[in-house]
């Protein structure tokens, strides 16, 4: 006897082909009648508020933390790559068009750009004592040097700011507006949970389903950025530059 095949109904036929598409796109669903938290971390069951708890508890327990991509505020884009701990940070910050490097070993900090960078500097030189240096000049002194931020300086607060792991991650993991979830995702190979607040309008963030539910990208209310973390928990070595690659501008550095 032959065995005759049977006919898939157009009902399994189209189930079939929206998990192969699933499978390749952003969106992940249940197929075949499979656990979606099968093997994840669970928090995917729970209501967005305890997820955003969660994720928010996670991030502030991890040593450390990669953050990457744009943030707007104060009417600038601001471009970041920061490797971030609590006793400091190293990475690049973009504005304007000017990229320069920030190195934190704790209080102390340090910048590094080139000398277009300080060429836009005042031409009093900002020192308090009066100094007229032009900003050429300074471009001169400061070009590709890592420069000592005075802590009484204006722009020490500011500049810290793009350091200081805990400042960043209490200001930016929270959503604002009624919190949902909205699917599953994936990110850089690793299953998530969205939350969204009011509907995408208070911000998106992507959960991590896979060992601690760390946040993995952020896209900020009101079209102020978008930003990934990676490498958490990745430690990495920080260590004040050789005494030659320094320049100590003394109380306050050029404004630009």
């Amino acid at each position: 006897m032959t065995a005759i095949p049977r006919r898939r109904t157009p009902r399994a036929a189209l189930v079939g082909a929206m998990c192969a598409l699933a499978a390749t796109g952003t969106v992940l669903t249940g197929c075949g009648g499979e656990d979606p938290d099968e093997g994840t971390n669970g928090v995917g069951k729970l209501p967005a508020a305890q997820i955003q708890s969660r994720t928010r508890s996670a991030a502030e327990s991890a040593p450390a933390v990669r953050l990457s991509g744009n943030v707007v505020a104060g009417g600038r884009t601001y471009k970041l790559d920061m490797r971030l701990k609590s006793d400091g940070a190293s990475g690049s910050v973009t504005a304007e068009g000017a990229t320069f490097q920030l190195l934190r070993v704790g209080e102390a900090l340090f910048l590094k750009a080139d000398g277009d960078f300080w060429t836009h500097a005042d031409g009093k030189g900002g020192h308090s004592d009066g100094d007229s240096d032009t900003g050429t000049a300074a471009a001169g002194k400061l070009g590709g040097k890592y420069v000592k931020v005075p802590q009484g300086d204006p722009s020490y607060k500011k500049f810290s700011g793009f350091t200081d792991m805990d400042v960043l991650l209490d200001g930016l993991l929270t959503l604002h507006g009624t919190l949902e979830t909205d699917g599953r995702r994936e990110q850089t190979g690793v299953r998530t949970i969205r939350i969204t607040g009011d509907d995408g309008s208070g911000g998106t963030l992507d959960v991590s389903l896979e060992g601690r539910p760390y946040p993995l990208r952020l896209v900020r209310a009101g079209g102020a950025g978008t930003l990934s973390f990676s490498a958490w928990g990745t430690n990495f070595t920080l260590a004040e530059p050789e005494k030659d690659e320094t320049v100590d501008y003394g109380k306050q550095l050029p404004t630009s």
